[in-house]
């Protein structure tokens, strides 16, 4: 094996200079640096003694952690707990639905699934702005009950529990287990639940991940829901607190930044701690079939 072919890959790389190498690496550093630049510019403004929003540059001129104080000052620690809760409630919640429903859809074969399926689907076809009224008034008197949910976190936790992609990703999934091992069990004495937890689960555990990321970022990107849940400002979400604190005129755009590095953190975390499972899933559905 020569020396050129063990450098070899995908993109064609080699160990030697030539100008479609170079023209490859200046154009990976011009995606990095757009992908890249937008993130610096927040946590160079969070982190800048600046006010002037024409002067945000992507390293902080005059560090300081001014802007971070005074966006605590404003309630971005109580609005970062009130998102924590509801999407830590809501994700737990929907993963729930999603993974007994798929297992139904996927695995047994009953009459109406297609209808079901289509209903699921439905709660992906509608906008919010379409439901938020009858969902506002959902919201404040529960039918039968006669429940109000508006300032609590069950307003918001309910009405994300039951999301059409998560049932869809995790059903297409399920049905490409091989119906032999599901056959070997029930020859064990396996029962349904059991069958659930310790033979479906483990081999899903690649969707299980997909699932989780987008589930995430559906209930922590909620504008619209939170806002006609809430029962007065301290029951907002981060999403909802940054729209207020841009409206608020004596808010610089340094505080601004510093709130929205701080929504920004925790969906970096859980990216950092599922991409495996999110590359192991896209390359497992990518391969099947």
């Amino acid at each position: 094996m020569s020396m050129s072919s063990q450098f070899d890959t995908a993109l064609g790389w080699s160990p030697r200079l030539s100008v479609s190498k170079v023209l490859r690496i200046a154009l990976c550093v011009v995606v990095v640096f757009i992908f890249a630049a937008p993130f610096l510019t927040i946590v160079s403004g969070a982190f800048n003694e600046t006010t002037d929003s024409t002067q945000l540059s992507l390293y902080p001129n005059h560090p300081t952690l001014l802007p971070m104080r005074i966006a605590g000052e404003k309630g971005v620690w109580h609005y970062l707990a009130n998102s924590l809760v509801i999407v830590g409630g809501g994700l737990l919640l929907q993963l729930a639905i999603s993974i007994l429903a798929a297992y139904a859809l996927s695995r047994r074969k009953f009459k109406g699934a297609t209808v079901v399926m289509l209903l699921f689907l439905l709660t992906m076809m509608l906008p919010e702005e379409v439901i938020a009224v009858p969902l506002s008034q959902v919201i404040a008197s529960l039918p039968l009950l006669g429940v109000s949910l508006k300032g609590s976190v069950f307003g918001v936790i309910l009405p994300v529990a039951l999301w059409g992609f998560t049932i869809l990703i995790m059903t297409e999934f399920m049905k490409e287990i091989p119906a032999e091992i599901e056959e070997a069990a029930r020859l064990d004495g396996v029962g349904e639940l059991r069958m659930l937890w310790v033979i479906v689960l483990p081999l899903s555990k690649p969707v299980l991940g997909v699932a989780t990321i987008f589930g995430f970022m559906m209930i922590w990107d909620q504008y619209l829901l939170p806002l006609i849940a809430a029962d007065n400002p301290t029951d907002y979400t981060l999403t909802v607190a940054l729209s207020v604190l841009r409206a608020d005129g004596q808010v610089g755009p340094g505080v601004l930044l510093a709130g929205a590095l701080v929504a920004l953190v925790p969906s970096l975390i859980v990216y950092l701690l599922m991409q495996r499972s999110l590359i192991r899933g896209i390359t497992s559905g990518a391969t099947k079939g």
